[in-house]
């Protein structure tokens, strides 16, 4: 029976990386085809689709910068990015119960072998794509990989019960990310003309700007949880020694990147009026819970907490050369920040008895 659980989990393991990888080969070798490079093999193009491919998983790169072998990292990776394997894995997990005919005693053990088949593979298709100027870390993949395989096949099946906690504590940090997307959206708006500026400084001609359009895209969700942290106060880092925060402003020059175009110019200490959201929000997760058990608010907010470190080391990191060795939220001010204002917004509730807010909920 076992045996029979390995073999079609790997087959789905199999099918789930084809159908995220099978895409990006074809854009590769299109834009490999198009670029006309004399010097270039056919194996290039395939080794940039692993490397795409391995990126979308926030797998990180050491570099070895041109002219001179500068050594470099690339952690800093696209947050949207990470849907797409999210998708296949769900899917390929999903399809390997229905062929295992959702035997619900065999769930525990083909989620771990699945979960350890794509890590294994992870790691494989990284050791094999290293060169000498690009190399995966295939060693994180166990760090990485395969929380995110398990999380993701946990979510898989009917018989999956969502707690209390883990619904009221991913609704607050929702609504706290769908503020920060508005605020966000309003900010490009806004700033419009410097980001077509910044668009037109890299000249990517047609196939260029569609890839460039398609990278900004997939990079919005970091550019969103930048936006929360800079309205919690905690800011955010565009390169070593930066902080760009509505009650400072250490930032001289930015990249070419679009999405930096919303980037305030100066500080702006109005904008901290944003914690009251924050606090009101923690009280908010306060009447959703307290009614039902003190131990459930104590739940819900640290898995809140939990959420929020996750999305900071996720969209943060390293982009490439020494001087943007930090771009994005820091991985212990920003889950600090939101913790203490969403804190602050429990006590408050519960100590004060002149506070009072109506639960959306009843009716």
């Amino acid at each position: 029976m076992f045996q029979r659980v390995l073999a079609v989990t790997l087959g789905q393991v199999v099918r789930s990386i084809a159908l995220v990888l099978l895409p990006i080969s074809f854009l590769t070798l299109i834009a490999w085809a198009t670029a006309g490079s004399v010097n270039g093999n056919t194996a290039d193009p395939m080794r940039g689709a692993l490397w795409i491919w391995l990126g979308a998983h926030h797998l990180p790169f050491t570099l070895s910068l041109p002219p001179a072998g500068t050594p470099g990292l690339l952690s800093y990776l696209p947050l949207g990015a990470l849907i797409f394997p999210i998708l296949a894995i769900r899917n390929g997990f999903g399809r390997s119960m229905e062929k295992l005919d959702d035997d619900v005693s065999l769930v525990s053990f083909a989620r771990i072998a699945y979960s350890l088949e794509y890590t294994l593979i992870t790691m494989l298709f990284a050791y094999l794509s290293s060169t000498d100027a690009v190399r995966p870390q295939w060693y994180f993949a166990p760090l990485i990989i395969l929380p995110v395989t398990i999380l993701t096949t946990l979510s898989v099946g009917r018989r999956l019960v969502i707690s209390q906690a883990l619904l009221f504590g991913s609704r607050a940090i929702a609504l706290l990310l769908g503020a920060s997307s508005i605020i966000f959206g309003i900010s490009i708006l806004t700033h419009i003309s410097l980001v077509q500026d910044l668009i037109q400084v890299l000249q990517p001609g047609i196939l260029g700007g569609f890839l460039l359009l398609l990278i900004n895209i997939l990079y919005i969700p970091n550019a969103v949880v930048a936006t929360l942290s800079y309205l919690a106060g905690s800011g955010f880092a565009i390169g070593s020694g930066t902080l760009v925060a509505p009650w400072t402003h250490r930032l001289s020059e930015i990249p070419a990147i679009a999405l930096l175009g919303a980037v305030p110019a100066d500080k702006a200490l109005w904008h901290l009026l944003f914690i009251g959201v924050v606090i009101a929000i923690g009280a908010l997760m306060t009447t959703w819970t307290i009614q039902l058990s003190t131990r459930t608010l104590i739940q819900s907010y640290f898995l809140s907490c939990a959420i929020i470190t996750l999305l900071a080391f996720f969209s943060s990191g390293a982009l490439i050369t020494n001087i943007l060795d930090s771009v994005g939220v820091s991985l212990w001010k920003f889950p600090l920040f939101i913790a203490a204002e969403l804190g602050l917004g429990i006590v408050l509730t519960i100590f004060v008895p002149r506070i009072s807010i109506a639960n959306p909920l009843k009716r």
